[in-house]
Parts: structure tokens; sequence; C-alpha cells
């Protein structure tokens, strides 16, 4: 899957620019944005709350699951076979997601880091999989490094700016809406109708 960077970690990071200790302004912030947020210690726990999330909404499943991140994370990896070998079906290879944009209300896809600031994920969508998988769905549901988290928009801009050279990159904050109309708030007009982060605190390899 094209990114922007490989290893967000090793070649943007640094310099104290991202913290553990902006967690709780993210997750009030992102919750104020009308996120949902789980913080899990592992993959294990992570697994748990999605298949937890996923039962709750059952009835998008039936026109399967799009997920994303697999190739870069072997945990996300085996979460993703697990469900399949479980009955549902879930699309990780790019030409599959084409295939069924129309149809999967559900998409599990990662972020790269939080911003406290605005309660916003920094996504990495450079390649079309990703795009779709974020945006088309009713659900999001994302896994982000619970750790990876920077103050504000302006530390954000700045650890983009290291590694930047062409793609797309986006912030994500809360669920799509929009009061165009009357001035009255609707959600999911131009994206998903719910955000759920799923904050895993050891993330592992792959990240």
């Amino acid at each position: 899957m094209e990114k922007v960077c490989r290893d967000w970690a090793k070649q943007a990071f640094g310099e104290g620019l991202v913290k553990a200790e902006y967690w709780n302004d993210f997750e009030t912030n992102a919750k104020a944005a009308a996120a949902e947020v789980f913080r899990v210690k592992n993959f294990a726990e992570g697994e748990a709350k999605l298949q937890e999330l996923l039962k709750e909404y059952a009835d998008r499943t039936g026109g399967g699951i799009m997920a994303v991140g697999g190739e870069e994370n072997p945990a996300l990896k085996g979460i993703y076979d697990r469900i399949a070998a479980s009955g549902t079906a879930v699309y990780t290879d790019k030409f599959d997601i084409y295939e069924h944009r129309a149809t999967a209300d559900i998409g599990i896809s990662t972020a790269e880091f939080c911003v406290a600031e605005t309660g916003s994920l920094c996504v990495d969508n450079y390649s079309y999989e990703a795009r779709v998988a974020t945006m088309l769905p009713y659900v999001n549901i994302v896994f982000v490094n619970a750790n990876y988290v920077v103050e504000n928009v302006s530390v954000a801009c700045k650890i983009i700016g290291r590694v930047f050279d062409k793609g797309y990159l986006g912030f994500v904050t809360g669920p799509s809406r929009t009061a165009d109309i009357e001035r009255v708030l609707s959600l999911g007009v131009h994206g998903p109708n719910k955000l759920l982060i799923i904050a895993v605190e050891d993330f592992g390899e792959g990240n």
C-alpha cells in the first residue's frame, strides 16, 4: 500500500514533538467532536473491542468490511484474517475494495498520530484503498498508537514537513458533518457517520 511515509516514528518524529502526556487533551477534544474513543493496552484488547463494535453494527456488515493497514502491521493482518475466518467478508486488496466500495458500510484503517489541540487524527491516505476505506463507509474504525500524540496543529505540520514530498495526507476530526442547510447540523453527509478510534498503547512493530 502506497504511503507518504513508511516509518513516521523514525523519519518524522523526534525532538520531543510526540508525547503520550498530551493524550487526555486529545481524548477530550476528540469526544467533543463526536468521535468515540477506546484506549486499550494491546492488540488483543483492541481486537476484543473491535469485535464488540462489529456486533453493534452487525446490520451493516452484510456488504463486507474494507480494511487497510494489514500490510504494514502483522497484528492488524491477523485480526483481519480472523474476522474473515468467522464468515464476514473482509476486503483488503485494492481491487476488491474498489469493487465493493458502494456496498461495504464499515471501513477499518489506521492513523499516523493524534493532534491534542483539535482532537484530530493525521491520516496517511496516499493509497486509493486507504481513501476509500476512510471516506465512503457509514462507520470508520481507526487504529492508532496511543503514544503518538502531538500538542497542536503547528507541531503536526512541522512533522509532516519533514517527510512530505507528494501524496495525500489529511486531518480527520470526528465524523463527517455539515450545517449548510438552514444551519442544522447533520452527520455523515460527506463521509462516515461514525468515527470510532481504538488507541493501542503497545502498538508493536509495523506502526
